[in-house]
């Protein structure tokens, strides 16, 4: 565990940041530990920086302190990484990460080889925002703290369904409950609630979807003349594999979209005989023993020949140890 107060003794600034592409987690993981810092540390000045949020997250106290651009910023006495399985996922911010005297790392992501000087990973815990719970103490948490750590659990947990769901984890949303905020109007706003236009895609990627490995996988995903069409990006798919992982039959689902020329971003869930983590470290990723991915090279059905024969040796050692 780490001791925060401790760690930021005699320090005056701060830098807070997360992966590319920022999630529930990252978002709130992120959001918590600002609110806590500005809060119970007011004479540290801190700042906290990630990518473009989705909409939905707007409600969170301190989203409209969030800087998306460097501008300059730094060398800050201590970076704080919040659900960033290593230093090259943090983007650009990684620059701020290399200036800074001190540097602590957060996470929960099993491939997480603990990059900084300071490690607190824990790959069990269901989320980061669980373990930034922790760091930040029962005590000091306020509601505007605990809608942004309730936020980042639901979201990690799939809403307190996946596997990484723990009892720690269902006691510690019981708390924040407690602490006044509206959970079910947080689930419904960032975890259920689609446009219209999300319904559209999300109804293109299952009627397009294939099965394979006799039904054991399910994959679909988008092209970018697909996304140019429905005027969607990555921010739109957004439980799209979540919703594949949920096919009767199904063990790994497998969601991918075009992000450059012969470039596919990789979305990999799995139920309970495919360690998709394993797989996504293969080919340049990381995450989770059941939700991970990675990016890829070729055409779509070049990235899906590449890793199937991965799925199926796993669905085959599986079937051998029984």
């Amino acid at each position: 565990m780490i001791n925060l107060t401790s760690e930021l003794e005699n320090v005056r600034t701060v830098a807070i940041a997360g992966h590319v592409k920022p999630d529930g987690d990252c978002i709130g993981s992120c959001l918590g530990m600002y609110l806590y810092l500005t809060t119970c540390f007011p004479d540290v000045q801190t700042d906290v920086f990630l990518g473009k949020i989705a909409p939905e997250y707007g409600f969170l106290k301190g989203v409209d302190q969030i800087r998306h651009e460097m501008d300059g910023a730094g060398p800050y006495d201590v970076f704080i990484s919040l659900d960033s399985s290593d230093k090259e996922r943090l983007g650009a911010a990684g620059e701020l990460f290399d200036t800074a005297k001190k540097t602590i790392c957060i996470d929960h992501h099993v491939s997480n080889q603990g990059f900084a000087q300071v490690n607190y990973i824990v790959p069990d815990a269901s989320s980061t925002s669980e373990l930034v719970f922790e760091v930040i103490g029962e005590e000091n948490v306020t509601r505007e703290m605990a809608e942004a750590i309730y936020t980042g659990i639901a979201s990690d947990t799939g809403v307190f369904q996946y596997s990484c769901t723990s009892s720690r984890t269902m006691k510690i949303a019981g708390i924040l409950m407690d602490k006044g905020i509206d959970f079910s109007w947080i689930v419904d706003e960032t975890f259920y609630k689609k446009t219209y236009l999300q319904n559209q895609i999300l109804g293109r990627a299952l009627m397009e979807s294939m099965l394979l490995l006799d039904g054991k996988c399910i994959v679909s995903g988008f092209r970018k003349k697909d996304m140019d069409f429905y005027h969607v990006g990555p921010l739109d798919f957004e439980g799209i594999v979540n919703q594949l992982r949920l096919t009767e039959g199904v063990e790994v689902a497998v969601f991918l979209y075009e992000s450059g020329n012969q470039e596919f971003k990789v979305s990999m869930r799995s139920k309970s005989q495919v360690d998709v983590s394993e797989i996504a470290v293969y080919f340049g990723g990381g995450g989770h023993v059941r939700a991970a991915g990675c990016t890829m090279q070729g055409t779509m059905f070049d990235v899906i020949n590449n890793l199937t024969p991965h799925i199926e040796k796993q669905l085959k050692r599986k079937v051998e140890q029984e």
